[in-house]
Order: structure tokens, then sequence, then C-alpha cells
């Protein structure tokens, strides 16, 4: 007798939103494919922090794509020559805690000389809003410009209010470096900022009713220092 038992089907893929005009979309052939293994549930904590790290290096080279550069005498061992170097503002990479720890190691291999700062914030799972519990950055942000890291830019709210801190600390040149983005979020920070660029490896679907991102991969902090 022929199986009539019915197997579950993935749900299909979608045909990708339009990207906003505050968002710059990582989709290299890689990072795609280190996604989509961060993505599954059985991807173990070890190999989900390794990916983290190989997908944040993609996505820092993107989101530092603009910096300046000037002409410099440098002795080769055949010549002197005029060679590229940055030049211009230094940089301050700033954690959205507790995940955006996740990206800070990577970003810190690609600018090492790179200040660091931390904003902590945890989310009610009531309101979805997100209440702050540290706020530890360098004094001379105007100086510096500051890229926030932060895994999943869900709801939004977190990001600007982390965001609205930091520019009321000085900080003038932004930009937010995330590994997935809701519709939701991408709106919310674009209205709160209308001038902070978002860089990130996915424009997922939608938001379920806890705030969590569909696809997405679940609670991103939980899932990178396995306390879940």
């Amino acid at each position: 007798m022929p199986d009539h038992t019915a197997t579950p089907t993935p749900t299909p893929a979608e045909t990708p939103p339009e990207t906003p005009a505050n968002v710059t979309l990582v989709q290299h052939p890689l990072v795609r494919h280190k996604l989509s293994l961060m993505r599954d549930a059985t991807c173990p904590t070890n190999s989900f922090r390794h990916l983290l790290r190989e997908i944040t290096l993609f996505l820092g080279y993107e989101a530092m794509r603009d910096l300046p550069l000037e002409d410099r005498p440098v002795a080769t061992p055949m010549e002197t020559a005029q060679m590229p170097v940055l030049t211009g503002k230094k940089l301050c990479f700033v954690s959205i805690l507790r995940a955006g720890d996740g990206l800070m190691g990577a970003m810190l291999e690609l600018v090492p000389s790179a200040r660091v700062g931390h904003v902590g914030l945890v989310r009610d799972d009531t309101t979805l809003q997100p209440t702050e519990y540290l706020f530890k950055v360098p004094k001379d942000l105007e100086q510096r410009r500051v890229y926030v890291l932060d895994p999943m830019l869900a709801t939004g709210n977190s990001a600007a209010h982390a965001i609205t801190r930091l520019k009321a600390a000085g900080a003038k040149d932004l930009r937010f470096v995330c590994l997935l983005a809701a519709p939701q979020g991408v709106e919310t920070l674009g209205r709160a900022h209308p001038d902070v660029e978002i860089v990130t490896a996915a424009l997922d679907r939608d938001l379920d009713d806890r705030g969590y991102i569909l696809p997405g991969l679940g609670d991103a902090g939980d899932r990178l220092y396995g306390t879940k």
C-alpha cells in the first residue's frame, strides 16, 4: 500500500522585500549560506559563535566601505611610494548588551585601535520597550565615527534608544550594524534617526506577537551564550 502520511513542508522562500533607502543589505553568497546555517535550530553554540564572527567580518567591511584614505609615503623593500592609509575620524564600536558583544570581537579584528562602548538594555516582554541599566562610552564621541552593534533589529525600540543616548553624548556620525532586521525595526529606527544607515545580512518577513523576528533565528543572546 502506498504511504499517504503527510510530510511537513518547509515554508517556501518569499520574494525579498524592496530594500529601504536607509538599509545596506549584504548579500554575498557566503553570508547568505552562513546565515542559513545559523538559523538552523540544531546549530550548536560554538558553531553559532563562529558563524556570527565570520558574518560580522563581511558586515564590517561593508559598513566601513567609505572610510576616507589619504596617500602617505611607504618604504617597501624596493622603493618608497605613495600608498593609501586611513585618515579622518577615529572609530568607536558600541555594543548593545548583551548580544551585541557577539559582533564586537570581529569588528575589533578589523580595527584594533577603535574605542569601545556599551549600552545595557533589557526589553520588557509585555511593552517591548527597553530599560537601560548601563551606559559607558568614550568621552570624545563627537570626534569619532560610531558603529552600534546588535545582532537583531526587531521592534527597533532598543536601537533607537541607544542611538538617542549616543547622540546626546555627542555622537554625530553613526551606523547601525546587525545580523537580521525586521520591517518594523527598520521603520522605527528610520523614523527616529533617518540619518543612520543600517547594515544587515537579511531583511526578514515580520515579527511575532512577542516581538521576535520571523523566520529569524530565535533569541540571539541565548543562542550565542548557551543560556537557553
